[in-house]
């Protein structure tokens, strides 16, 4: 066999044994990542659960509001939301009147 042939398919099996001892580094940094993956996965999986559906999202909150402070309560909170809405409004339209 020529020399140069013999030199390039050394050069092949050393390359060959690198490449399936890089695969086993490779399997093994994934199977370190795979927790942590699957809960980012479980993570956006509800994330867009709850963006598909806000009505769901806001019944349970207000349930959840019910339950805490009672129907008054809840009053009380959806009163000063209102206003807090109502004033960033008036704010927001001072702002573009004063820009104009």
């Amino acid at each position: 066999m020529n020399k140069s042939l013999l030199s390039v398919m050394q050069r092949r099996g050393e390359l060959l044994a690198k490449i399936a001892s890089q695969r086993e580094q490779v399997a093994d940094v994934a199977l370190r990542w795979r927790g942590p993956l699957s809960i980012a996965d479980n993570g956006l999986r509800t994330v867009r659960f709850l963006r598909s559906n806000p009505v769901l999202v806001a019944a349970a909150v207000t349930i959840i509001m019910i339950r805490r402070n009672g129907l008054a309560g809840m009053a009380a909170t959806g009163w000063r939301m209102w206003k807090l809405y109502r004033s960033a409004l008036s704010f927001s339209a001072k702002i573009a009147a004063r820009s104009r």
